[in-house]
């Protein structure tokens, strides 16, 4: 007599996150309270950056990653904008160079010094001036140096040549509505977006075309995100007719029913999807809750398996999520994780990771409260 296993096998079954301490969150910080699902936060190796509020105009911070603790209230600020910022977001090329979008209908270009800011800092680079309303999406391309695509609130969407300052593609007339989110394939070659008029549509922006469109890909009324995975396939998140959240998996060459459906809660904030390509898990975090979802997507059916939550006390306003190249395994998450499991002098050492070993690299949150920021890292145990 066989028995089916009831477990499926996952290398990420137990993927579990940890708040850093207290000391180690950084504090006194003014989140923006700007109505609009952006982040609100940007993280890479070097330097955590959070839109704050500003009086006269936009702002964002901008902190060395080891800067934490009680951040004083005269910390100088990035507030060339004239208007709210509404997102932010690194150069994958460059650590020093940061993008913004604003209410003023401008986009900007910072070059943030080695060390972080001494001084307010209120010349950008470059400034980009396209749209006719404000910017709501700034996202550099992944592959190509140089390259930044911009969406308004003019439903159009732009791609810059950032060194030059000149607009390489306008694609304008594709979209009805308001877009809600944009999301570049691993190799860059198209993007996809989620639409007011709930659709998502894959284009090609060097043809100026729409090479793959589902309408109603969720059909509530409220913002509804899609990201491109690795491996080419769209994963969205939305509402449900009935104001319920959903998760849904999408195959570009066949949109007409979606490859897995769920449905989690009837809360109203907006879920953030933020993707790991090395483990095929998804986080997603929903706008004013106090919990992270994971998910992991394979081949087989139901195609999007649910791993566990991380849960805390304090709702999120926004959330960032540290670059994979950013995780220093060896000395930090891992030695942390390791003392936490065997405890101080209770046998060998354990042995050094490399960022290689997909078990060993953890993905680190920054979560945005009212008035401070606390880093989580997510980690997988070994056996």
């Amino acid at each position: 007599m066989s028995f089916r296993k009831v477990v499926r096998q996952s290398k990420f079954r137990h993927v579990f996150g940890q708040p850093v301490k207290t000391e180690q969150c950084y504090d006194d910080i003014r989140v923006s309270r700007v109505t609009w699902d952006s982040t609100f936060c940007a993280v890479n190796p070097s330097f955590v950056a959070i839109i704050v509020e500003a009086s006269g105009g936009g702002a964002f911070l901008v902190l060395p990653l080891h800067k934490t603790g009680r951040i004083d209230k005269s910390y100088p600020t990035v507030c060339g904008h004239t208007g709210p910022i509404l997102d932010i977001d690194w150069c994958p090329h460059n650590d020093h160079v940061i993008a913004s979008g604003s209410e003023d209908c401008t986009v900007m270009v910072w070059q943030i010094p080695e060390n972080g800011l001494s001084q307010p800092l209120t010349e950008p680079v470059v400034v980009l001036e396209g749209h006719s309303k404000r910017v709501g999406i700034v996202t550099w391309h992944p592959t190509a140096r140089n390259v930044l695509l911009s969406a308004g609130c003019d439903n159009v969407v732009l791609i810059w040549n950032v060194g030059t300052a000149e607009e390489l593609y306008r694609l304008d007339g594709l979209h009805p509505d308001l877009i809600y989110s944009v999301s570049w394939s691993r190799d860059g070659s198209r993007f996809c977006t989620a639409c007011k008029d709930k659709s998502v549509r894959v284009i090609d922006p060097r043809r100026g075309t729409v090479v793959a469109e589902k309408e109603r890909a969720h059909e509530g009324a409220r913002p509804m995100r899609a990201i491109f995975l690795a491996d080419g396939k769209i994963f969205t998140t939305g509402f449900s007719r009935m104001s319920e959240r959903q998760l849904a998996l999408w195959d570009t060459e066949n949109l007409e029913e979606p490859m897995g459906l769920q449905e989690l809660d009837s809360s109203n904030g907006a879920l953030l999807p933020f993707y790991d390509p090395d483990t095929n898990v998804v986080y997603v975090c929903g706008k004013g809750d106090s919990s992270i979802r994971y998910f992991e997507i394979t081949e087989e059916p139901p195609y999007i398996h649910f791993l566990n939550t991380f849960t805390s006390k304090e709702p999120q306003r926004g959330m960032g999520w540290m670059p994979k190249r950013g995780l220093d395994v060896s000395k930090c998450e891992i030695a942390r994780w390791a003392r936490g499991r065997r405890g101080r002098g209770e046998g060998p050492p354990d042995p050094p990771q490399t960022l290689h070993d997909p078990l060993c690299s953890p993905g680190r949150f920054y979560k945005l409260h009212e008035r401070k920021c606390e880093p989580i890292i997510m980690t997988v145990p070994r056996k």
